[in-house]
């Protein structure tokens, strides 16, 4: 059974620069659709990046375009989302997923980790 741990979270300042980590257990990370996703305070979850199975489809919220990078690391079965030049609006709980059962991520047929806090201050 895949699990997922998220780390690297943490409080830092507005232009700063921070790298989320989300290890997968139990499977390989190359058999699987990842992404992130974050819930802000007080709103619903939103979408933040997402890489296919394949690596061929690469896909960014506008939010984050240009300022946060998605990758993998078949090596350390590690997924990661840089996030450069953030905003206080940046801050949120951010998660990682995986699904194995299609090329393109689907968050209702994904394992999800548990989480990490972001906080941006200004």
């Amino acid at each position: 059974q895949v699990q997922l741990v998220e780390s690297g979270g943490g409080l830092l300042q507005a232009g700063g620069s921070l790298r989320l980590s989300c290890a997968m257990s139990g499977r390989t990370i190359r058999s699987y659709a990842v992404g992130w996703f974050r819930q802000p305070p007080g709103k619903e979850r939103e979408f933040v990046a997402s890489i296919s199975r394949t690596g061929g489809y690469i896909n960014y919220a506008d939010s984050v375009k240009g300022r946060f990078t998605i990758s993998r690391d078949y090596s350390k079965n590690t997924m990661y989302l840089q996030m450069n030049s953030v905003i206080p609006e940046d801050t949120a709980v951010y998660q990682c997923a995986a699904d194995g059962g299609s090329n393109i991520l689907r968050p209702m047929q994904s394992t999800w980790g548990q989480g990490t806090q972001v906080t941006i201050s200004s």
